[in-house]
């Protein structure tokens, strides 16, 4: 993470060993909420593998008196109102130097206790929770709360939908409001309006070795979220002295045996001839099981029979590009998960359907397929440098077999509160996040090093020839994401893009394909970026 001429033995001992970290979460129990804040530890446990770090996740119920001391930063993640924090992890925050980070909840049971002197010791007060400003209904959908985080000159709107049919609120609105009462003890380093009532309360204050965040950044996350200002903040909580540097990457998405290579030629040669080094995204065996594109009969191609994608493949290779292995058929079985059973439609590792893992589900069954394609690759002269999960979800015994053949991904991931999920169960269900990065992942919490895809792709609305390409999603939404990426200090600017986008045969649904595409490359070189080559971002 730094950069130093001539480091001092004492300066090069602290950047080689690894930050001890400590999260602490609740876990009520029995509840149907036990696992949410598992979840979200996982999720920051997961940021924090961008450091050079061990990460410990301990229950807060779990904690043990002068735990806080064996570590460099313990992080409390307050999601569950009231939750009883046990007097030793209080009294262990109160006396120690090290750094502690409060999240959202709780914070009264320590700012409130007398036995503290919290204000005088920290110079500020915990005023109290702010919600909604009142109960949304269908004459006042909007009603408001704190939701607008202002950061390097960006505002990040918090998620908010309300449907008035079942009055139900998904959004999570509650901020604690605090206080600064001594300038030379707290700052607020950053701040959070309420966009109806313009109120301003501190979004991250911090006094000395101990810093509140006045929510959860890690709920309802999104590319221009406030989840960003998190990311780039465990920067100066860890000071690592991580100087501005903003990588650009492009990788070409779902290229399998019936690629069009017209279109990877088209692209190939855009990027050749701006410098621009690329991926692409490669599923080597081309599987329609039951014919949905070949007239109801099976169809099934692999990588040695697929003439025209090593074409295209070699014209790219030819130009700077590189290939990733993007599942093994990407589709599964001979069943329709959700979409056609073809390849680059469908899920792979989990079963979309039922939401659960596959029947098969094991970590050696996914291994097999992982090796599979590996080797159908290296059988045709190419080597993946990295792995990306199709459709971004695989089961946890299915991922926790990438990191036994790639030592990189390329990718967003989905994380589970365990092995074998139930997210149905009435009491400690399981939960499964999806999370998205702004920078390298050393390690995930599969292990996992993760090289970023933070911006998203385009997406046109062809319905009406495919009913599951439903969603608009353009060029401009890409290039704003780019932007709000920015305020992280080395943020990456990481999207993918369909080739077949380019294809005629889509018009007069989508025939800006290649001029979008031409966009999004320029605004993000205009933003400043870096065009970079992924697999130099690889596991070393």
């Amino acid at each position: 993470e730094l950069f130093l001429l001539n480091p001092s033995p004492a300066t090069a001992q602290i950047l080689t060993t690894p930050i001890k970290v400590l999260i602490v979460y609740d876990a009520p129990s029995p509840d149907q909420y036990e696992k949410l804040g598992f979840a979200y530890a996982i999720m920051l446990r997961n940021l924090i593998g961008h450091f050079n770090s061990a990460v410990d996740l301990v229950p807060i119920q779990n904690y043990s008196a002068g735990k806080i001391e064996s570590y460099q930063a313990t992080f409390y993640l307050g999601s569950y109102y009231n939750n009883p924090i046990p007097t030793a992890f209080l009294n262990d925050v109160n006396a120690t130097q090290k750094t502690v980070v409060w999240f959202k909840y709780n914070l009264w049971q320590f700012a409130w206790n007398t036995a503290y002197n919290f204000n005088t010791r920290y110079g500020f007060s915990f005023v109290g929770l702010q919600g909604l400003n009142a109960p949304p209904s269908s004459s006042n959908p909007t009603p408001g709360f704190f939701d607008t985080v202002s950061y390097k000159g960006q505002s990040m709107v918090k998620y908010y939908a309300y449907d008035a049919a079942s009055n139900t609120v998904n959004a999570d609105p509650d901020v604690g409001v605090t206080q600064v009462i001594d300038t030379a003890k707290a700052q607020a380093l950053v701040t959070i309006t309420n966009s109806k009532t313009s109120a301003q309360a501190p979004y991250i204050i911090r006094s000395g070795n101990f810093w509140y965040f006045a929510d959860m950044p890690l709920s309802y996350i999104g590319p221009r979220d406030r989840y960003l200002v998190l990311c780039d903040i465990l920067h100066d909580i860890f000071a690592d002295n991580q100087p501005v540097s903003h990588k650009a990457l492009v990788r070409l998405e779902d290229v399998d045996a019936l690629v069009n290579f017209g279109t990877m030629k088209t692209l190939s040669d855009y990027m050749f001839s701006k410098r621009i080094p690329f991926s692409i995204a490669t599923i080597p065996h081309y599987l329609d099981p039951l014919g949905v594109y070949n007239g109801g009969v099976r169809e099934e191609v692999p990588l040695s029979q697929a003439g025209t994608l090593k074409t295209s493949l070699n014209y790219a290779l030819a130009r700077g590009g590189k290939i990733l292995m993007h599942g093994y058929t990407h589709q599964y079985d001979s069943m329709r998960n959700k979409n056609t059973g073809v390849s680059a439609d469908d899920f792979e590792f989990w079963n979309a359907v039922a939401n659960t893992p596959v029947a098969e589900d094991s970590t050696a069954w996914a291994l097999g397929r992982l090796l599979a394609g590996k080797t159908e690759f290296q059988n045709n002269g190419y080597a993946p440098f990295a792995w990306e999960t199709p459709h971004y979800q695989a089961s946890p015994l299915s991922t926790k077999a990438v990191p036994l053949v790639f030592n990189t991904t390329y990718q967003r991931a989905v994380y589970y509160t365990s092995d074998t999920p139930n997210f149905t169960a009435t009491v400690s269900k399981d939960f499964q996040v999806g999370q998205f990065f702004p920078y390298v992942i050393k390690q995930d919490y599969y292990g996992q090093w993760i090289v970023p895809e933070n911006l998203g792709n385009i997406e046109y609305n062809i319905s009406s020839i495919d009913p599951s390409s439903n969603i608009t999603y353009t060029w401009q939404d890409i290039c704003l994401n780019a932007q709000y990426a920015t305020v992280v200090r080395d943020g990456f600017a990481s999207f993918f893009f369909h080739p077949f986008w380019l294809e005629s045969s889509l018009a007069p649904l989508v025939t800006t394909g290649f001029t979008d595409f031409k966009n999004i490359i320029q605004c993000i070189t205009t933003l400043g970026y870096t065009w970079t080559d992924a697999s130099t971002l690889g596991h070393p």
